[in-house]
C-alpha cells in the first residue's frame, strides 16, 4: 500500500493490507492496514496487535497508529499437532499480508 502523504511520523514505514483468519486459515472478516515492524512479505500469515498496543513498538512509538504487525507466524498448532503455516507442506499460506 502507498500512502504519498501521511503523518510525518509515519514517513518510510511500510502499511500493509491485512485480512484476518479463522482457526481454520481461511479469510474472515474485513481488511485493514497495519503498519509492518518486523518486514513481512506479500501472503505471509501475520502477528497483528491494535489499539493502544500498537502504538509499543520501538518502530510506531508515539506514531498516530491503531494496528502493528509485531510477527510473522510460522505453523498453527491445534491440540498439539501443527495445522497450518508456513512450514506445513499443503497448509493455507495465509492471506495476511500485503494484498
Amino acid at each position: 500500500m502507498v500512502a504519498t502523504r501521511k503523518d510525518e511520523r509515519l514517513e518510510g514505514r511500510k502499511l500493509l493490507l491485512v485480512q484476518p483468519l479463522d482457526e481454520t486459515g481461511r479469510e474472515t472478516g474485513k481488511c485493514f492496514v497495519a503498519v509492518d515492524t518486523v518486514q513481512a512479505g506479500p501472503r505471509e500469515v501475520v502477528l497483528v496487535v491494535t489499539g493502544s498496543s500498537a502504538r509499543m513498538t520501538s518502530v510506531t512509538k508515539d506514531a498516530p497508529v491503531d494496528a502493528a504487525i509485531i510477527g510473522i507466524v510460522d505453523t498453527v498448532s491445534r491440540d498439539g499437532a501443527a495445522a497450518w503455516g508456513a512450514s506445513v507442506a499443503g497448509a493455507p499460506s495465509g492471506g495476511t499480508g500485503a494484498r
